[in-house]
């Protein structure tokens, strides 16, 4: 029977090579997060003590560990070394001989080490040399173009690319053991894998499991359905088996269905006698990518079961730049948060690592956690705005990368596609036709590049995928329009990186403008709550303009963008507490426009991924859900414009991102809105809109109502209503959407910016009455703020709530406490900024 033995169980210890202080050290682990255990060293993320510990990795590092062995444990004809992550070049001794020279972070390394183990003790050291030299030195030898934001020469090494930094994460490339060590001991067989297809038709699903061996063994799969019920296939020593599952259960994305797992075991045999097995959860369903031509272009959306689906979710980035730091707790936190914002999809963005707890385990963390959520996966492969060299050192790496991965992710439910690489075939394409051109912008040093890209993106990586993970959709890119440079960012196929809106300084209203057909990255910076800047800042640091806040913005001037922006929009905020606030509710703002215009377009629009859901270190960022995990008020606003059932408006009045004055035009602006209700579930749905024009003390001046039948997986406008009794500055719309008497969606629209509006104080208190927050206005509040005051003058931000960001009408408004405690709470509104 196979065994693992648990080398982290083991003694370990490191230290800085040539130095006699040694520390000890933590197995998966790594560099920084051991000398900060010890206190040998305070949070890199504090102020600015990431230089510091950048410069700790100008130097190599060794960890050695002693372990003993019993005789017996020598006993089995395979002894083999196995580390699932070395990061990232390291040379590995066992008692005393060097076994060979590691790479590559996204590798499982093995070695044959049963010559060289003994019995008693024996001793393991590795010795980690340093990346930043080898990138400098790669770099000097062979430059070409690359993310600036990051140290110069990452692309030559294979190691998560932001830790040499982006723009929103900092410079520290740690290095260490990062995920599980251990000797796997076995005789005569072990099942290294299995590819699982499924041929689904009528009412019944036919699995086809092709195991894959190393040694000879007969074997068996056996299928454990979510109800307990059994089926197995008989001994065999084939190639493949098939078993037969009638009236499966079917495996749907968040929203549209339910989210069962059938359990798959794969015994290996010999002479009658189990000696390994290998276990997974599979969901049955069918997924693929909907490219069909249509009035308007080429669709690009997800398709499951036979059912379009509009994607909506976030792109996710590793969860802190110390590995070490992230835990599965921590992973699934972070997952649910995005599943209670109502999100179906994450796409895990190329300039990171592949996430998991470990490859060997049955349950595969962030995989498994997204089959069990319902959370569709857009999978980049580890590539991110880079020219790469296709050396054959190079090539080889990244197959074995390839084929490891992609057989480790293959079976789960959740996996949406495979994609080649972040951005890299736009900027490619630029110097492909610089080039021809003779314009020398992206400096391609000749045509290999070019050609190094072609070989891998559309002939070596895709025929990879295809071999081991045939049912899977693959896609070249992102953004892309399917490949060989035809036209990637076309805003009418594939999917689309759009970024006017921030990085070009547009409005928020140009998002209307586009009617795109997956947006898989779009986004709008905010900093997070007081509480999140106080754990990297001092007192004296609390400016957005101070070195230390600025350190912890990498995005250039994206300070000055945040301030911009805030000027078309809000009053100047009288405190540093309330700017945060408002660039938050800038944030929400933003994000929610793009989101609303293109769930009222379904069919035509079928994808909004946010960029992005989390933060690797506290920073100002585009993230909604800071590196604490707190909520900012986008993530808020998500849960409502990612809601199953939506109703939205698209108002006419002042353009409320011009900073001029439209009340000067001589000709007059209309006031009015067109409701629109979305249903992006799997049934009809009937209900009532209502809507009222108000005046800021939420007053109704005219209202009206219509009942209205929603049909699944789709969006219905209703007539364009006009306002020519409202004032820009005076009136606003209320609307909601109620169904069998509960309202499911509402919202506000208004015909200026908020500034413009002429508020009233809404007097806005809060008590807690159970498990619930009750919230008083005596007029019309916008984007109202609950939090708790955990200590004297320090707004609390652990306080995790059904709604929050929301605007209401005078009246009461219940929320319920979902995590965290309500006590001396603080309520807020943009009516008070400025004041």
């Amino acid at each position: 029977m196979k065994k693992l033995i648990n080398l982290a169980a083991g003694t370990w210890r490191m230290h800085e090579c040539g130095s006699d202080i040694w520390h000890e050290a933590h197995i998966p682990g790594s560099v920084y997060a051991d000398l900060m255990a010890d206190g040998t060293m305070p949070d890199p993320f504090y102020r600015d003590n990431e230089f510091a510990f950048f410069e700790l990795m100008k130097k190599e590092w060794e960890y050695v560990c002693s372990f003993r062995l019993a005789e017996e444990a020598l006993m089995p004809a395979h002894l083999e070394l196995v580390c699932e992550g070395l990061d990232t070049l390291a040379d590995v001794f066992l008692n005393g001989v060097l076994i060979a020279h590691a790479d590559n972070m996204h590798i499982t390394w093995e070695w044959d080490v049963k010559p060289l183990l003994h019995w008693g003790e024996n001793e393991l050291r590795i010795i980690f040399r340093s990346p930043i030299n080898f990138c400098a030195e790669k770099h000097a030898q062979a430059p070409g173009w690359e993310s600036s934001d990051a140290t110069p020469g990452f692309r030559h090494l294979r190691k998560a690319h932001c830790m040499f930094g982006w723009d929103w994460g900092p410079r520290l490339p740690d290095a260490g053991v990062w995920r599980p060590i251990y000797l796997r001991c076995w005789d005569a067989a072990r099942v290294e894998s299995a590819l699982i297809t499924q041929q689904h038709a009528d009412d019944q699903v036919t699995l086809t499991i092709a195991p894959e061996m190393k040694g000879q063994a007969d074997w068996q799969a056996i299928i454990t359905a979510p109800d307990g019920a059994v089926l197995t296939t008989p001994v065999t020593n084939a190639a493949t088996a098939e078993i037969i599952i009638e009236t499966p259960a079917l495996w749907w994305p968040r929203g549209y269905g339910e989210q069962p797992l059938y359990t798959v075991e794969v015994r290996a045999i010999v002479d009658g006698i189990v000696v390994d097995t290998w276990v997974r959860r599979i969901g049955l369903r069918t997924l693929s990518i909907s490219r069909e031509k249509d009035q308007w272009g080429e669709e690009f959306c997800h398709i499951v079961n036979g059912a379009k689906i509009f994607a909506m979710g976030a792109d996710y980035i590793p969860e802190d730049n110390i590995l070490a730091r992230v835990t599965p707790e921590r992973t699934r936190r972070l997952l649910e948060d995005a599943a209670l914002a109502n999100m179906n999809t994450v796409r895990i963005w190329g300039g990171g690592y592949y996430p998991s707890s470990a490859a060997s385990a049955p349950f595969d963390g962030f995989y498994d956690i997204c089959d069990e959520l319902g959370l569709l996966v857009w999978q980049d492969l580890m590539y991110a705005c880079a020219f790469y060299d296709l050396t054959e050192d190079f090539e080889a790496s990244i197959r074995v990368e390839t084929e490891q991965n992609v057989k480790r992710l293959r079976h789960h439910a959740s996996l949406a596609l495979i994609c080649g690489n972040n951005e890299m075939e736009v900027f490619m394409g630029y110097a492909k036709d610089s080039l021809v051109l003779g314009d020398d912008r992206y400096n391609p040093k000749n045509h290999r590049h070019v050609t190094d890209y072609v070989k891998m993106f559309e002939y070596l990586l895709p025929r990879i995928v295809k071999a081991h993970a045939p049912d899977t959709f693959w896609w070249p890119a992102s953004p892309s329009s399917g490949g060989d440079f035809d036209g990637p960012n076309d805003y009418d196929r594939g999917d689309v990186h759009y970024w006017d809106v921030w990085h070009g300084e547009k409005p928020f209203t140009e998002y209307r403008k586009f009617f795109f057909r997956y947006a898989s990255e779009f986004g709008f910076q905010s900093f997070p709550c007081l509480k999140t800047v106080e754990s990297f800042t001092e007192p004296g640091d609390r400016n957005i303009f101070s070195r230390i806040m600025e350190r912890h913005q990498r995005n250039g001037a994206a300070n000055g963008k945040i301030m911009a922006y805030l000027a078309q929009t809000y009053k100047y905020p009288n405190s540093f507490d309330d700017l945060l606030y408002a660039s938050q509710l800038l944030q929400a703002e933003a994000i929610r426009y793009g989101v609303e215009h293109w769930r009222r377009n379904r069919g035509r629009c079928m994808g909004a991924i946010i960029w992005q859901l989390n933060d690797c270190w506290p920073v100002a960022s585009w993230a909604s859900l800071d590196y604490y995990g707190r909520w900012k008020a986008m993530h808020y606003a998500a849960k409502r414009f990612f809601a199953p059932i939506m109703i939205s408006a698209e108002e006419e009045g002042e353009l409320s991102q011009n900073p001029k004055i439209n009340e000067y035009r001589t000709t007059p602006i209309e006031r009015s809105i067109r409701l629109n209700v979305a249903n992006e579930t799997m049934q009809d749905v009937t209900g009532v809109v209502h809507w009222a024009l108000r005046t800021a003390d939420a007053d109704i001046v005219r209202e009206g109502s219509v009942e209205l039948t929603v049909p699944a997986l789709s969006a219905k406008w209703l007539d364009k209503l006009v306002f020519e009794d409202a004032t820009l500055t005076g009136h606003y719309v209320s609307f909601e959407f109620n169904v069998d008497g509960e309202v499911v969606s509402e919202g506000t629209a208004l015909f200026c910016a908020p500034k413009h509006f002429d508020f009233l104080d809404p007097q806005l208190t809060a008590c807690v009455e159970g498990d619930e927050i009750v919230v008083h206005a005596s007029a019309f509040a916008r984007q109202v703020w609950v939090e708790s005051d955990d200590r004297a003058g320090t707004p609390g931000a652990d306080l995790l709530l059904s709604d929050n960001a929301f605007d209401m009408n005078a009246g009461a408004k219940r929320i319920r406490i979902l995590r965290g405690e309500a006590k001396n709470l603080r309520v807020r509104s943009v009516y008070d900024l400025g004041r």
